[in-house]
């Protein structure tokens, strides 16, 4: 039997989610990050799990057969960082993470302390070049 995937999308609501964001420094980056990419996208957020504000989704199958689903782009106000969640393995994914300003990166995860340290349009591009790129990596 195969796990249940956690990260799923719920019925919480993204606005009611962001103004509990205890830091209000956090909480107004994390709102203007969610309006950002909603601009950039012209996707609705939704709540993905109990932390991350995800926009879109696609159907993913890995090799192994493992598969579930995920949003397009999305981010999480954590503690330490605002996480973003934008494609991963790609070329291009370095131009943006080049042009962004101070940040950390993983696999898939960018990690800002603070929105004041990017450039907000690099956020908004990336955003736009990840909907693309998962959108034709993992068609309908």
């Amino acid at each position: 039997m195969a796990a249940e995937q956690k990260t799923k999308p719920t019925a919480v609501s993204v606005a009611d989610f962001l103004a509990a964001v205890e830091d209000p420094k956090r909480r107004a980056d994390a709102q203007a990050v969610c309006a950002l990419i909603a601009e950039a996208t012209g996707l609705e957020p939704t709540m993905w799990g109990p932390s991350i504000v995800g926009f879109g989704r696609y159907h993913y199958v890995y090799d192994s057969g493992h598969s579930g689903d995920a949003p397009l782009v999305g981010f999480s106000p954590r503690k330490a960082n605002l996480v973003l969640y934008m494609a991963a393995c790609e070329e291009a994914r370095e131009d943006f993470l080049g042009r962004l300003g101070k940040h950390k990166s993983g696999k898939g995860c960018i990690y800002v302390n603070r929105l004041s340290d990017v450039d907000p349009a690099v956020i908004g591009e990336m955003a736009r070049w990840s909907v693309e790129t998962l959108k034709a990596r993992y068609p309908d």
